[in-house]
């Protein structure tokens, strides 16, 4: 029984087909076939994902920036108007100096001040911040130099001794500059 074994394997061993002819059999080249769209359907579906991946962070940057623009019109949409009120507020200032010469009563004057004082927190109030100049350094990225005058207290060279016009920010950007006279 054993040699009609070893025969039978023989004759299958023989008659077992080579590996082109295994391919070249409609089974094969199917499955084959079916191997490779599976393939480019993964690649298709990868550039797929990549694609919306770079949709989805194109998009959440938009949003961002968007959202940063809206912040920074909303914060800069009075600029036009409180740069047309500066002069306003000077003159104010410099009749709020003087309004102790005139002869009005102490009722009117203090009436002046309360109004005086409720428009410069209605400018406040909109994001209008006042340069802090006297005694500080000069710097060319906030103040503008009239002129400068000799001064005799060495530690005030290079510093600004008087302030001609205030500088003013509307929130972190300056609107104007600080006309200023800087000692030598």
């Amino acid at each position: 029984m054993s040699t009609t074994k070893e025969n039978n394997d023989n004759e299958s061993f023989t008659d077992q087909t080579t590996l082109e002819e295994v391919t070249e059999t409609p089974i094969v080249e199917t499955l084959i076939e079916e191997n490779s769209e599976i393939h480019k359907v993964s690649a298709e579906l990868a550039d797929i994902k990549d694609k919306y991946l770079r949709l989805q962070a194109d998009f959440e940057n938009f949003r961002k920036r968007t959202s940063k623009e809206k912040i920074e019109l909303i914060s800069s949409a009075n600029k036009a108007l409180i740069l047309e009120l500066l002069p306003v507020m000077d003159d104010i200032e410099r009749a709020e100096k003087n309004i102790t010469d005139e002869p009005w009563d102490e009722n009117t004057q203090k009436g002046i001040k309360l109004v005086f004082g409720k428009f410069k927190k209605t400018l406040i109030s909109q994001g209008l911040k006042e340069m802090e100049t006297i005694g500080q350094d000069f710097d060319v990225e906030l103040h503008e130099a009239i002129t400068q005058i000799p001064v005799s207290d060495d530690n005030m060279k290079g510093k600004i001794v008087d302030e001609i016009e205030k500088g003013f920010f509307l929130g972190d950007k300056i609107i104007r500059f600080a006309k200023v006279i800087t000692g030598i």
